[in-house]
């Protein structure tokens, strides 16, 4: 979904295990096979990584369907979320780039189902919040309470915000803004320890739990 190191690092891992077959657009792969030498080992695999291209705002079939039914089949659809490139890339690179392909979420259709994921949400644009209003199940941004939370904690002098996450609380955060409630399931994730909806005795997590979002936890399954 970008090429932030909390998106990318596992692809190293994941390589020692089974053959991968990797969707991102073309500037997150460019970041990481031109001026990333360590994500090279990918292409020593075998079979060698496989990349494919996700354009964005078109439906790409991820499984082909079985028969004549396109409900068959499993289908992704890139949505950018208007955030921004890594600092670790040279601004050269960056300047080649789309900026609409930083950051994006992604939305999974089967069987007329949908699932939304998207881990780093600037907040910018209305995309995001019409693909969750479409799902059934969304799972989204949860990094911080707080805009100022890692310069209160004496983490860093960036705000959430300047680091392309919309913060939980506060004017035109995250539980602040209106979607359509329904059947559907809500979910924060990426949750940064300095969060305290992690701690559930506290008013942050019942906050959150009254706005009618649960909170990520290790080993949690969905079934649609």
């Amino acid at each position: 979904t970008s090429a932030d190191v909390d998106c990318v690092m596992g692809l190293l891992h994941l390589r020692e295990f089974q053959p991968l077959h990797i969707y991102s657009t073309q500037s997150v792969r460019r970041i990481l096979t031109e001026e990333n030498s360590l994500f090279r080992v990918l292409m020593r695999a075998n079979p060698p990584v496989r990349w494919d291209a996700l354009p964005l705002d078109r439906l790409i079939p991820l499984v082909p369907p079985s028969s004549g039914n396109l409900k068959d089949g499993f289908f992704c659809k890139a949505v950018p979320l208007l955030g921004g490139f890594p600092d670790y890339v040279s601004d050269a690179l960056k300047g080649s780039f789309p900026p609409e392909e930083a950051v994006i979420g992604l939305q999974l259709l089967h069987k007329e189902k949908r699932f939304f994921y998207a881990p780093s949400v600037s907040g910018l644009g209305e995309d995001w919040q019409r693909s969750v209003d479409e799902s059934d199940l969304a799972l989204l941004d949860g990094t911080f309470w707080k805009d100022d939370e890692l310069i209160q904690t004496k983490r860093s002098r960036r705000t959430a915000r300047d680091m392309g996450h919309l913060p939980l609380w506060g004017e035109r955060g995250l539980l602040k803004r209106p979607f359509r409630f329904g059947k559907a399931k809500r979910v924060i994730i990426h949750i940064n320890n300095t969060n305290p909806v992690l701690n559930e005795e506290s008013a942050e997590y019942r906050a959150v739990r009254e706005a009618g979002w649960e909170i990520a936890y290790d080993g949690m399954e969905f079934d649609l």
